[in-house]
């Protein structure tokens, strides 16, 4: 296991902004970055990064943490494989200690598929370079293709022999297991007999944005009746096929830097630009584009530039990804290459300066791209224009933000003018696309809001059987507006709790010293003020921020993150009454912890008042009576006092 100390020193070198940057695309806003969240779709930017803080918050998804939660939600990591990912990145060398044995079977088992890819492209590598067979037979074809030996370690290319077990012996030698390799799609096996999937084929590594081996594509390099051109390797825990981008680890950097994605059909179209100096480009490899890779690619930009060469089917296949795009606001250009040119050939021919100069002067936007691809095919055929006709409208109604309107018009009427068709018939058509839409989503939100109100129901129940009452609207509200208050005081015990508060020595004895936490009605909250308490109690000094922002409790550092990255706006009456406008909540901290302690010094005046009125209705006493009357006015004159306290927010 990760020595403590170790994991800490890691935290402590880890930069937040630095580490997201790898994977988003972030834009600085004041002291903090955003960007599009990379956990869900969206148009507009709502995730947060605060460099301060050390902390990050998608307001819209409500993901949240720290850079090791980041890495461990992007990537898929447990906690440690997350800490071992940033000791790498860092080059920070790791203290460990004895691990059980069970938790070292089960790091073996959760790590294994990405262990044995890593050993595979390894020993592909070397097959190609120190094997004679190799740079025979798979190192002639990369030098037929041009490939240069540097770009051949940067994609890390190789060969697997064309023998029925060449790798089954060396990685059984190695201590794999067969169904380990099959699983990863190394071997098949038949009659019980393993044997070599990739035999005789050159290897294109599949990497992640981050550098991991994912899967493999493997080319036939001789004719074989009814073999594939190529192999891929199956989907499993790691490989997912639509969720997958060739060359976007090598091409990251270069994609968010110069705003722009070129999308290119095959493996050795990437590596032949990157070679030529086009560094900006990912391979769909074949399939048209998917949700999951449009949303990779929009981690780093929404200008997408797509690259054909003249083959009707990949045209097709690659345009069905197109709405997708234009719905999630990509800006989408096409470029068509000339006749018999594919991006690899043309840019060996043609080199950098020259293809650049191309693509620039024959992008085209979607629409016009798909009326000129689409009219060469309709020829005469009504049935065919029809069709195209609605694929047009169609594509033209995922254009439907308002500030997109005149452009959405100028597409109809330039469609409507080269299709030969009424403008007023095809802009019914489009509005057509959009009703259905917008009817099927609010299907889709009926869907979910007869679910959530399903669930409550079951949930309302539950409780009634178990002997709880059921809350009314208001008391729902009352009770939310609780919570908040609640979370407020935490949040301002972790941001303030260090800092002076008037006479008293800090704003955490003041809180401690006011406020009875078994007032607190949310059970993780009060567990969060009790542990904040110990530890002020047991090591004398008042915790850091970062003692709960990296907290070893999943739950509450997902709870840190969502209250520190919650906007603190000031009342009106604090700006009125002092003429300024303030930036930052703690700029008005010291009114801000007087206003929420009043709120909870004010929740249990009011029911002394209560408790105090009660008995006064019931008093037949004239002395007790009027002793009860003279507390119930000092009460009221102190919920006042209270009240004129408290920020109205």
């Amino acid at each position: 296991m990760i020595a403590p100390e170790s994991i800490q020193q890691v935290i402590n070198r880890s930069d937040i902004v630095d580490v997201i940057g790898q994977f988003v695309k972030l834009r600085k806003r004041g002291t903090n970055y955003i960007a599009n969240c990379p956990f869900h779709n969206e148009k507009s930017p709502s995730f947060n990064v605060n460099p301060a803080k050390g902390i990050f918050k998608c307001f819209g998804c409500g993901k949240g943490g720290d850079v090791v939660s980041f890495v461990e939600e992007y990537e898929k990591f447990s906690f440690v494989e997350a800490i071992r990912w940033l000791a790498n990145y860092y080059q920070i060398e790791l203290n460990e200690t004895e691990a059980p044995e069970e938790y070292k079977q089960q790091q073996q088992i959760e790590e294994s598929l990405r262990i044995i890819n890593e050993f595979a492209v390894q020993y592909f590598q070397d097959i190609l370079t120190k094997h004679e067979d190799g740079r025979l037979i798979g190192g002639s074809y990369f030098r037929e293709r041009g490939f240069r030996d540097n770009i051949i370690e940067q994609f890390r290319l190789g060969y697997s022999l064309d023998r029925w077990d060449a790798f089954v012996i060396e990685a059984k030698a190695k201590g794999y297991s067969l169904e380990l390799m099959e699983k990863a799609g190394l071997i098949k096996v038949r009659d019980g007999k393993p044997y070599d999937n990739y035999r005789g084929r050159v290897i294109f590594p599949i990497f992640s944005a981050t550098g991991r081996v994912l899967g493999f594509g493997a080319r036939i390099l001789k004719k074989v009746e009814n073999a594939p051109k190529y192999v891929n390797s199956p989907e499993n825990e790691l490989y997912v096929k639509n969720k997958v981008l060739y060359g976007l680890y090598q091409s990251r950097q270069s994609i968010a830097k110069q705003n722009e994605c070129y999308l290119v059909e095959g493996y050795t179209d990437v590596i032949s630009l990157h070679q030529g100096g086009i560094t900006n480009v990912v391979a769909s490899s074949g399939t048209s584009l998917t949700e999951g890779q449009l949303k990779l690619i929009g981690n780093l930009t929404r200008n997408l530039t797509i690259l054909y060469d003249g083959d009707a089917a990949g045209i097709k296949a690659a345009m069905r990804g197109l709405d997708m795009a234009l719905a999630e606001s990509f800006n989408v250009k096409l470029v068509l290459l000339p006749d018999g040119e594919d991006p690899d050939s043309f840019i060996q021919k043609s080199g950098a300066a020259a293809f650049t100069e191309y693509v620039n002067e024959h992008k085209r936007d979607v629409i016009g791209f798909r009326l000129e691809v689409g009219l060469k095919d309709v020829g005469n055929d009504p049935v065919k224009k029809s069709q195209l006709v609605n694929e047009i409208a169609e594509t033209i109604s995922k254009i439907n933000k308002t500030e997109d309107f005149s452009l959405q018009q100028y597409y109809i009427r330039e469609s409507a003018n080269q299709l030969r068709i009424d403008e007023e018939g095809l802009i019914n058509l489009v509005n057509k696309f959009i009703r259905d839409r917008l009817q099927q989503e609010q299907r889709h939100r009926e869907r979910q809001e007869e679910q959530q109100q399903q669930d409550e129901l079951m949930a309302m129940i539950a409780m009634e059987s178990e002997g709880v009452p059921a809350d009314t609207g208001v008391s729902s509200l009352v009770q939310s507006e609780h919570e908040r208050k609640e979370w407020q005081l935490v949040r301002m015990l972790l941001e303030y709790g260090h800092k002076p508060f008037k006479e008293v020595s800090s704003v955490a004895k003041y809180i401690f010293e006011t406020i009875d936490v078994e007032l607190m009605s949310n059970p993780l909250g009060k567990r969060m003020m009790e542990e904040y308490y110990n530890y002020w109690i047991t090591e004398h000094r008042i915790p850091e921020l970062s003692y709960f922002s990296n907290h070893p409790d999943k739950v509450i550092k997902q709870k840190v993150a969502d209250i520190l990255h919650e906007p603190y706006e000031p009342s009106h009456n604090w700006t009125e009454r002092h003429k300024i406008e303030v930036l930052y909540g703690e700029m008005i901290y010291i009114e801000e912890i007087e206003s929420t302690v009043a709120y909870f010094e004010l929740k249990v005046l009011r029911e002394m008042m209560q408790e105090n009125m009660t008995q006064m209705q019931t008093e037949q006493d004239i002395q007790k009576l009027a002793t009860l009357m003279k507390a119930q006015l000092s009460l009221k004159t102190r919920e006042r006092e209270l009240m004129s306290i408290i920020i109205i927010r």
